[in-house]
């Protein structure tokens, strides 16, 4: 038996070393202000009592001035994870080192005094901790396995965006439309233009304020607030006091559908506007690399898929309002997206290029999304049944297994009781049922 050749994990470098490394090898300041105090983790701010966090998006037109600083702020935000993230991987692999969102800070302090870099300061500093911050959180969700080792910042390609905490904006309330009024960023001397779709909750200062470029160059700044939010009144069977179960289907041919037999159709908006995307395409293939008319067609092509974005995130939000509102418990099944849209190779790559692309369209992540959300926040009950649970296959009358049914097989008829099935309504009956064993069970 030969012996084991396990390689032994590397030994992080703690104590008074790791302080050394960092103060002279990677430029790390020590600890100046309260330093006889010891380090305490920083805690998220906590809600008030019977609240709950809400978002709210409104666009807004800058002026030019104003655009001409958000475009330094968002170079800043930008560069400055960049460097956080250079930083955090060469010290651990040079030194053996762990750096955390506090030492990042501290080595911002000596970015912004560095000779060259005098633009850092045009910019606010609790916008660029808070890129930093969005940096260790990133760091967290990869150490948890739930996302990917951070990836660098690319102009052009990453989303332009900055977060102003309460003391980076001023927000000033209008009396005369509450839930209205001026918000004005830290650097900026005139307040946002901003198209107030719906109002606020009534004197509620904003928690926190996200300004965003889209690459159709639009301006949008999300609100988020304290809010209580009253639950629904609950939804029973008519005649009874037995709570309203719902079973939903998410499918291609129908979004969703319902076990008593509705259906909602969606747009197929990339399969409506397939023919102008082709074309733009091209458009933009002819055009020289840098040139003004190839940006301009560039940014026609921008503005359509967001477009198509809008639309199918509006629809989404109607839709899975109404089901919420009229039911009091929505069961649904547990789709891997992921999964579902990999990569198509081999014979048939070109249908299931196809069959991913349609998947995309209909948005069955995001759909999923908002019902969970909004089911916590309207008291209703949320049942999600495990993937691999044959709800297709299965006679919803007689619960015998069927055959493996191909995606283009729309109804089929059970060997057993011989009854006719509908494909999407029998697997919307074999989740209601499903859900309502779960419920009993738990």
């Amino acid at each position: 038996m030969g012996e084991s050749t396990v390689t032994p994990k590397p030994m992080a470098v703690k104590g008074e070393e790791a302080k050394r490394i960092k103060r002279e090898a990677l430029g790390i300041g020590d600890r100046r202000k309260h330093h006889t105090r010891a380090a305490t983790r920083l805690k998220a701010h906590a809600k008030e009592p019977d609240t709950r966090h809400r978002l709210y998006r409104f666009r807004f037109y800058p002026t030019e001035e104003q655009a001409a600083q958000l475009e330094r702020t968002f170079g800043a935000c930008r560069w400055v994870y960049n460097e956080g993230l250079a930083l955090r991987s060469g010290a651990w692999e040079r030194h053996r080192v762990n750096v955390g969102f506090a030492e990042t800070c501290r080595a911002l302090t000596g970015w912004k005094r560095a000779e060259g870099r005098e633009w850092l300061g045009e910019v606010s500093s609790t916008v660029l901790q808070q890129s930093l911050r969005h940096l260790d959180q990133a760091f967290q969700r990869f150490f948890r396995r739930q996302a990917k080792y951070p990836r660098r910042k690319k102009k052009g390609r990453s989303r332009d965006s900055a977060t102003y905490v309460r003391t980076g904006f001023r927000w000033v309330e209008d009396p005369d439309r509450p839930g209205t009024g001026l918000i004005t960023l830290a650097k900026q001397s005139e307040p946002l233009d901003v198209r107030w779709s719906r109002a606020l909750p009534a004197e509620v200062v904003p928690v926190r304020l996200s300004v965003t470029r889209d690459r159709a160059g639009r301006y949008f700044v999300s609100t988020l607030v304290e809010e209580r939010i009253a639950p629904l009144p609950a939804v029973c069977v008519p005649g009874t006091r037995e709570p309203k179960v719902v079973g939903l289907d998410l499918g291609l041919a129908s979004l969703v559908t319902l076990d008593d037999g509705s259906k909602f159709d969606h747009p197929r908006l990339l399969k409506r506007y397939a023919e102008k995307l082709a074309r733009l395409q091209r458009e933009l293939h002819r055009k020289v690399r840098g040139s003004r008319n190839r940006e301009k067609v560039r940014r026609k092509i921008a503005r359509l898929y967001a477009l198509i974005s809008d639309v199918r995130r509006d629809m989404l939000d109607q839709l899975t309002t109404r089901l919420v509102r009229e039911n009091q418990v929505l069961v649904v099944e547990d789709l891997s997206v992921a999964t579902l849209t990999r990569a198509a190779r081999g014979k048939g790559r070109r249908r299931k290029a196809r069959l991913n692309q349609a998947i995309l369209d209909v948005g069955w992540g995001e759909l999923v999304r908002q019902l969970r959300y909004k089911c916590e926040w309207y008291g209703r009950e949320l049942v999600i049944v495990d993937r691999f649970f044959p709800s297709t296959r299965r006679c919803s009358a007689c619960h015998a297994m069927g055959p493996r049914l191909d995606v283009s097989v729309r109804q089929w008829t059970c060997s057993e009781c011989g009854a006719l099935h509908d494909r999407d309504v029998n697997a919307a009956v074999n989740l209601r049922d499903e859900g309502m064993r779960l419920l009993t069970a738990a």
